[in-house]
Parts: C-alpha cells; structure tokens; sequence
C-alpha cells in the first residue's frame, strides 16, 4: 500500500520492449536504501517489482496488463518518474490509501499557471471511471495524491501546490500526455456494494 505522497524524482534509464511485456531500468537513489529484490516500488503510481538493483537505481519487469493500462510503455530514456516505497506500519499517511493498481490513462488537457508557484491541471478522464469522483474527494495521477477541484463532466480539475509542481513529474507534462489514473478504492468498493440496489430505467 502507497499514500501517493512522492519520495523521489526518478529518471527512466531504458524500456526494453519484448514479444510480451517490457524491463523498465529507473535511475534513483533514495527509494533504494532499504528495498531488496522483490520489493514493490510505485513508479508513476503503478506498484512494480524490484527484479534487479543496481547501486544506481532497479529493475522491473511489465507484464501485459501493465502496458495496457498505464502509460508506462509512453516512457522514453531520460524522462522523470515519480517513485514512492510501499508505506509501513509506522508511518504517516500523509496522502489517501493507494494500492498502485492504476484503473486507467486520463489525458492532460491543460497545466495553467495560478501565480505563486501554484497551478491548475485539468485531466480528461475515462467515461467508465467518471462515477468514482466527487468533490473535494481524493485522487491518485501518476502517483500523486491529489484533492479534486472541479468536476466537469469527464474532465477533473485539480489545484496543484508549488511542492507538488517542484517535487514530481508534472513540471514536465505537457497537453496530451497519458496520466495514470487511481481512483479511490473506497468509492470502488462502496460502488461495488450498491449495485445490487441500484434500479436501472
């Protein structure tokens, strides 16, 4: 389990593409100190598998599914990733409760300046996982925990802080780009819950 509270800004080292699947190489260095092979390291908010640590960063092997529904397979070498490390029994949740399981790719549509160090982001998100989002309710991109702004219709909009900007990827992102989209699991659960009592027309 994550908190979508962003320790380090990786970089991607290599994506090795295969018949089926990828290796994903991340430069880094904080979220190494206490990982072995076989821990779970969120990039981009999805939870990976260390298979390989180097003194400089890890390796992680991407099955089908990953690639279909993340942007994972969007990486190029060089690009910034957000990394964080599963949360233990001690501490802080500073965020919401992430599982790394991305439900989704969203599209920035617009990253617009506030004044201050503070910004806007506007994400267009699937049709099918609009349901999951409510105002001023918690959020999860690219492994970010993030408070919605606006919601309208499809799109989410979402004040961004000067930390968040400074301390993520998103300072990088541009118009068009796949987000990895969370949401919360306690709206996935509660949703799963009612559809027996909810009276279709």
């Amino acid at each position: 389990m994550f908190t979508g509270i962003v320790e380090e800004l990786g970089r991607v080292a290599s994506l090795e593409k295969h018949a089926s699947g990828a290796r994903l190489s991340i430069a880094c260095s904080e979220v190494l100190g206490d990982s072995i092979i076989g821990s779970s390291i969120a990039v981009n908010g999805v939870c990976l598998t260390a298979v390989e640590l180097r003194p400089d960063g890890f390796a992680a092997d991407l099955a089908p599914e990953t690639l279909l529904r993340t942007n994972l397979e969007d990486l190029r070498p060089g690009d910034p990733v957000n990394l964080e490390r599963p949360v233990t029994p001690v501490t802080r949740l500073g965020g919401h409760i992430v599982q790394g399981h991305v439900d989704g790719t969203g599209v920035l549509e617009s990253l617009q300046p506030l004044g201050d160090g503070n910004w806007e982001l506007a994400v267009r998100v699937p049709d099918e996982l609009e349901r999951f989002f409510v105002f001023k309710g918690s959020i999860c991109l690219d492994g970010i925990s993030l408070t919605i702004a606006a919601i309208e219709g499809p799109r989410i909009r979402i004040a961004i802080i000067p930390h968040t900007y400074e301390a993520t990827n998103l300072s990088a992102r541009k118009p068009g780009d796949r987000i990895n989209v969370e949401c919360d699991i306690l709206a996935k659960h509660v949703d799963r819950l009612m559809k027996p009592y909810t009276i279709s027309n």
